[in-house]
């Protein structure tokens, strides 16, 4: 099935989604973690710590994290799970070159990997994870059916995964507030950090057209996960997504 935010590409209609992203972050990577940050007022790194202590009552000592980018997430899931190994992936050099960089700093380079590979075919045995986090990446997907079908195929039995996803407010006032702030606010200081207009107009049309609540629980479901459930989070900016194989 076709998803609204598969169609939305940072560059032109033209073209794979999946190259388009690849180059927007290479692009955009030197930028990315102080940008983040700003545009969030840091409460992302709240967000993160939310969904990575869903995991900590099943232990996780092998964890996939999908669209790795610059390892923050990595980084926070390695420090409070203390697993074996975490292996990041992503489609941007850039991104992972920067992470490779802060995961040294971390003195976690033996337990943190970083791979380039694409989550709709990734090239990584079937059952080989206990946990599979997602922040902030899977609206990129060029295939959301596709990405969810291969991390439950990676995911070992009663393994679960765990999305973060931005998202709209759905409250009247949070909902104006938010609409000014996305359309004037994140394209505005997104030139300013990065100097690449059209990623910082992709963002909040990417956010805008990804399914959300109930209907994102349903596309998950589909892919064979169960016990499957969400949160908002910050007055619905964020949405938490848990599922289990």
């Amino acid at each position: 099935m076709d998803y609204p935010q598969e169609k939305i590409k940072p560059y032109s209609a033209e073209g794979k989604k999946s190259v388009q992203v690849e180059q927007m972050f290479d692009r955009i990577a030197p930028a990315y973690d102080r940008l983040n940050h700003t545009l969030s007022l840091h409460i992302d790194k709240y967000w993160r710590k939310k969904a990575i202590r869903l995991l900590k009552p099943s232990h996780p000592r092998h964890i996939l994290d999908v669209a790795t980018g610059t390892g923050d997430f990595a980084i926070q899931a390695v420090q409070i799970l203390e697993p074996e190994s975490l292996l990041g992936i992503d489609i941007s050099e850039g991104m992972m070159q920067i992470g490779k960089e802060k995961i040294k700093e971390a003195g976690l380079d033996k337990v943190i990997n970083f791979q380039k590979d694409d989550c709709t075919h990734l090239s990584l045995s079937s059952d080989q994870f206990d946990a599979i986090t997602v922040a902030f990446g899977i609206r990129n997907f060029e295939n959301l059916d596709a990405g969810l079908s291969e991390m439950y195929r990676v995911l070992k039995k009663e393994g679960h995964l765990v999305i973060l996803e931005l998202s709209e407010p759905q409250g009247f006032l949070m909902k104006r507030l938010y609409k000014l702030y996305s359309k004037v606010v994140i394209p505005t200081i997104g030139r300013f950090f990065s100097k690449d207009r059209k990623a910082y107009h992709y963002l909040p049309e990417s956010i805008k057209a990804f399914p959300q609540g109930e209907i994102m629980t349903d596309i998950i479901r589909k892919a064979g996960f169960q016990k499957v459930s969400f949160k908002r989070l910050t007055f619905g900016i964020c949405t938490l997504y848990f599922a289990t194989k």
